[in-house]
């Protein structure tokens, strides 16, 4: 096993902006998910992006500091159903694919990610 950080085996910085430049046109565009990007402007978008960057890279051991709030916090509120938590596990899946992320690395992102359920899932 390697002693690079998942941030180091993404491709560092640049690595994790192209996952999530790949990752939310599909949940935007998604039939079901897209009602949450649905009236929202240019600058919000850009924003929540940027912090989802952040978000990510610090948590996959990278030296960004996160500085929005925590995950329940920024999804309450949101009604966000199991069936949508599993559209955008299936969306994560494709960019990884799309992305060829070794696997290692893909259960290693599952893994964390699976963690956040609790945090945004509330019917």
């Amino acid at each position: 096993m390697s002693n690079e950080s998942l941030f180091e085996r993404l491709g560092g910085y640049n690595g994790i902006v192209t996952f999530v430049e790949d990752l939310l046109p599909r949940l935007e565009s998604d039939p079901q998910l897209g009602r949450f990007w649905q009236h929202r402007g240019d600058d919000g978008v850009a924003r929540e992006k940027q912090l989802l960057i952040d978000y990510l890279c610090a948590n996959a051991g990278g030296p960004m500091y996160y500085t929005g709030r925590d995950m329940k916090v920024s999804h309450k509120g949101m009604k966000i159903s199991d069936s949508d938590w599993a559209i955008f596990l299936d969306h994560a899946v494709k960019t990884m694919q799309a992305l060829n992320i070794p696997q290692q690395e893909c259960e290693e992102i599952a893994s964390f990610v699976s963690g956040l359920k609790a945090d945004i899932v509330e019917v």
